[in-house]
């Protein structure tokens, strides 16, 4: 069952549990994945809801989002997915369907070609309209130092203007 949310209604809910982490989720030619991220959040930019969403370019996550330009952000506000949330942080979607491997149910988006993790019960979907690379000598050293000692990896910030929210209750 779903229940239309204005966007900005659970926002600050949101930045709350990013924390803990959110899953992000996207598809392309019946290849979906969800990851759990840890950064971005809800903004207006160019007068739109926007969900701003980094995305390392080793993940693969980031070479379905850079086919399909759309993704997903389904958040837990009651349900326990702490176990689904670790895993899916922790490994990739070439480790296996993540999914099936921590019983999740992919429910297809509203209006966009994703999926929404179905146990959750908030959602954004969003489409891409910007997306840009970090630069790394743009970058801090001392948050180099923290989040990019390991790799060399970058994020790339994809600008996903919100096109549908709402909460799901999967068992109603």
């Amino acid at each position: 069952m779903y229940q239309e949310i204005n966007v900005f209604d659970y926002a600050a809910t949101l930045l709350d549990q990013i924390d803990s982490g959110i899953f992000l989720s996207t598809e392309h030619q019946n290849r979906m994945n969800t990851m759990t991220i840890g950064w971005g959040g809800i903004t207006v930019v160019w007068g739109k809801p926007i969900f701003m969403a980094l995305v390392r370019d080793c993940r693969a996550t980031y070479e379905l989002l850079e086919k399909q330009n759309a993704f997903t952000i389904s958040v837990p506000l009651q349900a326990d997915l702490k176990e689904a949330l670790a895993y899916c942080g922790r490994y990739s979607l070439r480790d296996g369907d993540k999914f099936n491997r921590c019983k999740l149910t992919p429910v297809p988006g509203r209006k966009v070609a994703a999926p929404i993790v179905g146990e959750a019960e908030l959602h954004y979907e969003c489409q891409v309209i910007y997306k840009q690379t970090l630069i790394e000598s743009h970058i801090p050293a001392y948050i180099k130092q923290r989040y990019y000692t390991q790799t060399t990896a970058n994020h790339t910030m994809y600008f996903g203007e919100i096109v549908d929210q709402y909460l799901y209750h999967k068992d109603q």
